[in-house]
């Protein structure tokens, strides 16, 4: 369904229904929910650690990039389990090809917080 609002009224209702999508992710998935309790708690450690802004940088969109893939990964689990509940090959290839996703993404923040706090 497209929305009719237009301009400033199209950006209000972009991010309210942003916004439901975020506690709607945030209600469901645990997942989701450990990880933004990890960018919570490792959040003061990149504003403390000695390193240059773009490392800080980087830090910090690592663990945010763990967050918006899970959020796709979501995404993708919710609109399989809408068009059925019956197991079928390809919508289990998709959630796998999307939990693979989030475990590259986690991946990748550990070597990035591993090579820029200890060498």
């Amino acid at each position: 369904m497209k929305s009719e609002a237009t301009g400033v009224s199209r950006l209000f209702y972009a991010c309210k229904y942003s916004w439901q999508g975020l506690v709607a992710g945030l209600k469901s998935e645990a997942a989701l929910r450990q990880e933004i309790i990890i960018l919570a708690v490792l959040l003061p450690v990149i504003l403390l650690v000695d390193v240059s802004a773009a490392e800080r940088a980087l830090l910090l969109l690592s663990i945010v990039l763990v967050v918006i893939i899970e959020l796709l990964n979501t995404a993708i689990e919710v609109v399989v389990d809408r068009i059925g509940n019956e197991y079928h090959v390809l919508s289990g290839k998709a959630k796998d090809l999307g939990s693979a996703a989030v475990l590259c993404s986690l991946f990748s923040a550990i070597a990035v917080w591993c090579f820029i706090l200890c060498w």
